[in-house]
């Protein structure tokens, strides 16, 4: 893969053997993968209920030709259209207390993509009493504002990206913009905790 070329050995070895959860296929987890993927990423754990709609295609990493195909199964076509090579671990399930620290046991870093509050609440609730780092959105809504969308540490293993205020409501959509900005930070947020960087 081109990127591969950019990385040291060292480097490409602790990328490739990685294994990344990915929680919720929408505009943040769909986009975020993607990133990952052309960083040389190759090991990923996906999980998503849903089915591609007309409403994704203003932010996510579908396209029409998808509509109507599972979220999981579709985002796996598009990121082997990247890498052919990669190793998937597809989950067509909504995430629920019971199920969401045993769905991404195998992972190193989970991305919490997760749409609503209450959802988003429930994942870290549940991965946080684990071992695992958590890379979290929050507050990505609408447009401009790009130097408010931040990142930090919460406690020992969270990392929250976004302005932590923007909540999607009437009259402040989700734009593909102000999402892609939130999705590349989490991607690089991964990339950077894999390989022992500063965040």
């Amino acid at each position: 893969m081109g990127a591969n070329s950019y990385l040291t050995e060292r480097e490409r070895k602790i990328l490739e053997s990685a294994t990344v959860g990915i929680a919720g296929a929408g505009g943040l987890g769909s986009n975020c993968a993607m990133h990952l993927v052309r960083a040389g990423l190759k090991r990923f754990v996906v999980a998503d209920f849903d089915v591609v709609s007309e409403s994704n295609l203003n932010r996510q990493f579908f396209f029409r030709d998808q509509l109507g195909v599972k979220k999981v199964e579709a985002l796996a076509a598009n990121l082997r259209r990247i890498e052919p090579d990669l190793d998937l671990t597809l989950h067509d399930m909504r995430l629920a207390p019971e199920n969401a620290a045993s769905t991404f046991a195998d992972c190193q870093i989970v991305v919490e993509a997760l749409d609503s509050a209450d959802a988003k609440a429930m994942f870290l609730k549940a991965l946080l009493q684990t071992s695992k780092t958590v890379v979290s959105a929050s507050g990505i809504a609408g447009w401009g504002r790009s130097l408010r969308i931040g990142q930090r540490r919460v406690g020992r293993n969270l990392v929250l990206i976004g302005d932590t205020e923007s909540d999607i409501r009437s009259g402040l959509a989700p734009v593909s913009p102000r999402v892609g900005i939130a999705a590349a930070m989490q991607a690089n947020a991964v990339v950077a905790l894999l390989l022992g960087e500063e965040l």
